[in-house]
């Protein structure tokens, strides 16, 4: 291999686009991008003013037996994420997808399970963890010195949505063409940012409202409440109805509770442990002695062009991803476990029956409003196999 990983994006709407745009910058040296691939021909008129060495195909399959590159970018709608990057793995080149992994869990497992078979490199795009907050954050708490967590909160309802973003195209907001709405488009770096901080909880009861603020057929209103092994809980509140939002993340450990809020980490440093003190104190009304202070960070936030730098380094060197395509299950988990939950009106115990949840989907799909070529399209893609 050159020095250079040669790229091929799938996909140039905003996201694909965006990816162009970072190369055409040079924010990404150790990549080469070569080529691009989109149904809609009418795309390749801007790719080629960025890029005009690009070669353009009218669909992946081509761009994939092409030669042109060594790994793909996956920008595609959800339900193409797994099926794709299957492919492209099969035709011998890295992958790099776009969140979220997959829109239901069934699908994702058995995509895993196919990349062990491949000594290609499965990354995915959780550009949040390169955020410094949430970086500084997972290194308090994996330090242990502050305790096990005992609660955590997240208010994340800063993805206001007008009628006219969901009007714009016909699979939007619809389960036949995103399979969901807020946890599937808005909210999978939170998702997973959740998971990364605090581990996956064993039960999940949630409420996802359909269509409640907007005329659209999936969730944009959604509370989720958890439990973790250690008896910790946990709520996630999103929506794409409010203004104005709200982003506050609230991890509550024995020994501290810290805020993430307007890009700041604030944290309540207790001077003893709270369970000692519950346990031990004399009087009915104690107050623990602390303080707060604000947490200082590297400052560091390199988002998407972190996580490719990142990956081109990966399969150059060897050096560490951001994330392994692999934990996009965990985030998806949660989500698949909500909306179960949701639908079924009870707390869910995970692992989750994904066989279930696959049927209760494949409803929603076959009453969708989309088209109806992307409806079946996703019924095929769904009886599938790798």
């Amino acid at each position: 291999m050159s020095e250079k990983v040669r790229v091929g994006i799938i996909g140039v709407g905003n996201m694909g686009s965006s990816h162009l745009n970072n190369y055409v910058k040079g924010k990404m040296p150790e990549i080469e991008v070569t080529c691009v691939a989109d149904t809609d021909e009418k795309k390749f008129a801007a790719a080629l003013e960025k890029v005009p060495s690009l070669v353009c195909f009218n669909n992946a399959t081509e761009l994939f037996n092409s030669g042109l590159c060594d790994a793909v970018i996956i920008a595609t709608p959800h339900y193409d994420h797994p099926p794709l990057a299957t492919e492209a793995m099969k035709a011998g080149l890295h992958v790099m997808s776009e969140k979220p992994a997959g829109v239901y869990t069934k699908q994702v497992r058995e995509l895993i399970e196919f990349t062990k078979t491949s000594d290609k490199t499965y990354a995915i795009m959780f550009n949040q963890r390169t955020n410094c907050i949430y970086r500084k954050v997972k290194e308090m708490i994996d330090s242990g010195e502050y305790g096990q967590i005992k609660r955590v909160s997240w208010i994340i309802t800063s993805w206001y949505r007008t009628q006219a973003y969901y009007n714009s195209g016909g699979w939007r907001a619809t389960w036949a063409g995103e399979g969901g709405g807020v946890m599937l488009n808005q909210c999978p770096h939170q998702l997973d940012l959740w998971q990364w901080l605090c581990g996956m909880p064993t039960k999940v009861k949630a409420v996802c409202h359909e269509g409640k603020w907007h005329d659209i057929e999936v969730e944009d209103d959604v509370s989720i409440y958890v439990e973790y092994p250690n008896g910790a809980t946990g709520t996630f509140i999103t929506t794409t109805g409010d203004y104005p939002g709200t982003n506050r993340l609230e991890i509550t450990l024995d020994k501290a509770k810290i805020i993430c809020e307007d890009e700041k980490i604030r944290m309540f440093r207790l001077t003893q442990s709270t369970d000692d003190f519950t346990k031990n104190a004399a009087e009915g009304f104690g107050s623990i002695d602390g303080e707060w202070e604000t947490v200082e960070t590297d400052g560091l936030n390199e988002q998407h062009v972190g996580v490719m730098n990142a990956f081109a380094a990966h399969i150059l060197r060897g050096e560490p991803l951001v994330a392994n395509g692999e934990e996009g299950i965990n985030g998806l988990t949660i989500s698949n476990a909500a909306f179960l939950s949701s639908w079924l009106d009870e707390t869910v115990v995970l692992p989750i029956d994904e066989d279930l949840f696959y049927e209760k989907l494949l409803e929603k799909i076959k009453s969708s409003k989309a088209k109806t070529n992307v409806v079946e399209q996703v019924q095929a893609d769904m009886s599938s196999t790798f």
